[in-house]
């Protein structure tokens, strides 16, 4: 790749050095840190024994009297389910007047209520409107104990020896485990362009009875679980006899075709010297059979294909890009050396190709150099986020916050935590990995200009909380939030400073107008010069209960003016006739509430409640500066959050935007000290992955936040200092390549 940006004059950073010595390594069940593969598209998460077949030891905590469900997730971009309504439901019965300056403008909201201990139809109806389409879990594949006439699954009891790693390197994850006296050793690799594990396990305990087990559940509605296995008559699993592999010679494949209402799915298992038969109607066994020598009954060596259908929920894979860097091979069960490989190994050598390529490209950042203890584990999260953030979200939709881990909010994705998911990609010039999920705003633009249209204004209102095909949830938060809406805007732009190119305006340009066209007529005039609000709730969503007063937040009004100009900047680019309309908003915004010296959160009161995001530190940080943000407020402002601000109630994305306010106002000391401010919502832990709490044990923009902070701290922004790692203290060594300067 191209970079634009300026570059560390230190030597090349040995980048399998730099990437290898985070290696996740873990000897011991920690139930909070299970390690994944993926590619993007479909991630695996397994436990210490490198399948899944301890899934209540990784609990997800439970919420909403359900039961837990567990961090060991099968899922996929595609991977979509409905449960049948009872009735037709639709957003027109949770839609809401509200008075707006410009009249009643109709909102959807959440009005179902519960009447003599019976849910109404509305509140039945909401409930299924925020649940549905949901993510689906789609497989469980772990580990069994076939002894004495039973078939057990595995309990921590029955290991020892238990030892993990995950090669960062090459996307590979080796496990071994001592089971009944017998040493195992398993490898599991997913494979970069297809939704296809590899497993090898090699043991003379198969010979004496461990199998491998493969169970398949209905969809949930629960709002952390991906998997119900209480209803086995609501779904289908219907195995196929074997076939000859079209893709590994000597190989048997068998087709295990899948059925929930409307979503249809196949999962292929290919493997030579092995059976697969049912246990029950969703389960089934693989065995390995013994055929000649004596190496094929402690050896089994299988891949696990899944493949949508594209029927109802199921949608068709994203076909942007090849995901991660996936290799250009002779075909798929060839090595580099034009050697044929088993199905397992096939997947494993795709692995060890394609991560390489990855960790080859994009930006570096090292640290270890430093003196200061604190710089070595900055670097591991830097490592680790890098890698977290390829699997779970560079695919073709914005990712939720729990990635392809797990469920949290039923899978629905959140529009307005895209930038902090995928902004990075582009800082870090690894663009291909930001374009696809960019690209699906395309995809619900109609959607978005009705809404848009039913309330009165132009362009098009991106939408919050949903699935693939963008339709809202119901929330009395959710669809009053409107700091998404400059964010395609802002995507792009980091798109075009990484490739400046008429084809990147070009593509992205209907979706930067059209955002601009909304934002130009949602803010409304005033005596005092264009405000936003009400109703609305911001980005720190403390003031949900009074969102029909809230006006003009800080962060939201800077945001405003920035993403007007830069829109205005693409039609200049782009030879068209500015629109007169998005000059005036930008340049006619009010300035910001000013309380006591530092900047309230909204400009009604209370003004400012001291928990939850800190958004207002957004307007100089998130953003560079603008006309109406003044840096000595900002300064004042970050100096009172860091205070006093309740950190218990704050999310991991914070301290990214603490961290680049302070870099942004020169003060590197303070943006490290936010990077690893010791918080319960900053703990990063061991495989890398930012915990929030029990029921949401993952969270994703911690980690997109930590990357897109530590590229700007690195490389530097526009019209900022002179110097070499500018956002880092003067004594830190820091050595850098391949990163784009931020606006």
């Amino acid at each position: 790749m191209h970079s634009h940006s300026k570059t560390s004059e230190s030597p090349a950073i040995d980048r399998r050095i730099l990437v290898q010595r985070h290696n996740v390594r873990q000897q011991h069940l920690d139930p909070r840190s299970p390690v994944s593969v993926g590619n993007g598209e479909f991630a695996f998460t397994m436990d210490l024994t490198g399948l899944q077949s301890l899934p209540t030891d990784y609990p997800v905590g439970a919420r909403d009297d359900l039961p837990p469900g567990t961090l060991l997730g099968t899922q996929a971009q595609w991977g979509w389910h409905s449960v049948p309504p009872a009735q037709t439901y639709d957003l027109a019965g949770s839609t809401v007047l509200y008075d707006s300056p410009r009249g009643p403008v109709p909102y959807v909201d959440m009005v179902g209520d519960i009447v003599n201990d019976r849910e109404t139809d509305t509140s039945l109806g909401e409930t299924w409107l925020r649940a549905n389409a949901h993510r689906l879990d789609l497989g469980r594949i772990g580990f069994r104990w076939r002894r004495d006439g039973t078939d057990r699954p595995l309990t921590p009891a029955d290991l020892a020896d238990t030892e993990q790693t995950l090669d960062l390197w090459t996307g590979t994850v080796t496990s071994r485990f001592t089971l009944a006296g017998y040493p195992v050793s398993v490898t599991t690799a997913c494979h970069p362009a297809r939704d296809e594990l590899g497993f090898r396990v090699e043991s003379s305990a198969l010979a004496a009875g461990l199998v491998v087990g493969i169970g398949f559940p209905y969809g949930s509605e629960a709002w952390h679980d991906a998997a119900d296995w209480n209803r086995p008559d609501a779904h289908s699993t219907t195995l196929a006899e074997p076939t000859t592999s079209e893709t590994h010679p000597g190989a048997k494949a068998w087709r295990v075709h899948r059925e929930l209402d409307d979503s249809r799915y196949q999962v292929v298992i290919t493997g030579a010297n092995l059976a697969v038969e049912y246990t029950d109607r969703h389960q089934l066994r693989i065995f390995p059979v013994q055929a000649g020598s004596p190496d094929t009954s402690t050896v089994l060596d299988f891949s696990v294909a899944f493949e949508s259908t594209a029927d109802g929920d199921c949608v068709p894979r994203g076909n942007n890009r090849p995901t991660i860097a996936a290799p250009q091979v002779s075909g798929p069960a060839e090595g580099r050396d034009g050697v044929e490989l088993s199905p397992a190994r096939a997947v494993i050598s795709a692995s060890g190709t394609s991560w390489p390529e990855f960790w080859s490209s994009g930006g570096a950042i090292e640290l270890d150099s430093t003196d200061d203890p604190r710089a070595k584990e900055l670097e591991r999260r830097i490592v680790l986020s890098q890698y977290l953030t390829a699997i779970n979200c560079s695919g073709s939709l914005p990712p939720q916050e729990t990635g392809l881990v797990c469920n949290s909010w039923r899978g629905r994705f959140h529009v307005e935590m895209h930038w902090w998911h995928a902004a990075h990609f582009a800082h870090w010039n690894r663009v291909e990995l930001l374009l696809p999920s960019l690209r699906w705003y395309s995809s619900v633009l109609e959607t978005s200009r009705q809404t848009a249209k039913a309330q009165g204004f132009d362009g098009v209102r991106w939408p919050k909380q949903v699935g693939p095909d963008g339709r809202e949830s119901p929330s009395p938060i959710g669809t009053f939030l409107i700091w998404q809406q400059p964010h395609p805007i802002h995507l792009a732009e980091l798109v075009y400073r990484a490739h400046p190119s008429r084809d990147v305006l070009e593509e992205f340009a209907e979706i930067v107008f059209e955002s601009a066209a909304f934002m130009a007529s949602f803010a409304h005039p005033t005596t005092r010069g264009f405000e936003l609000g009400p109703p609305l709730i911001p980005a720190q969503e403390s003031y949900g209960s009074i969102r029909a007063k809230v006006t003009n937040p800080t962060f939201e009004l800077a945001y405003w003016q920035w993403a007007l100009r830069t829109a205005a900047s693409w039609r200049e680019r782009l030879g068209l006739e500015p629109v007169e309309g998005w000059s005036a908003v930008a340049e006619g915004m009010v300035p910001p509430r000013v309380v006591d010296g530092i900047y309230a959160a909204i400009d009604v009161e209370p003004f400012t409640i001291r928990t939850d995001h800190p958004s207002m530190l957004c307007a100089l940080g998130v953003l560079p500066r603008t006309d109406i943000i003044d840096p000595e407020i900002m300064r004042a402002t970050l100096t009172d959050v860091l205070a006093d601000w309740d950190w218990g109630s704050t999310w991991g994305w914070d301290y990214p935007v603490m961290a680049m306010t302070a870099a942004r106002l020169e003060d590197p000391e303070a943006a490290v000290d936010a990077l690893l401010l010791s918080a319960g919502k900053n703990t990063v832990l061991p495989n890398g992955h930012n915990r929030q709490t029990d029921s949401l044990p993952l969270y994703l923009p911690g980690n997109g936040g930590l990357l897109a902070a530590v590229a700007l701290m690195a490389a530097g922004w526009d019209n900022g200092p002179d110097r070499h790692a500018p956002g880092f203290p003067a004594d830190w060594t820091v050595v850098w390549e391949g990163l784009v300067r931020a606006p």
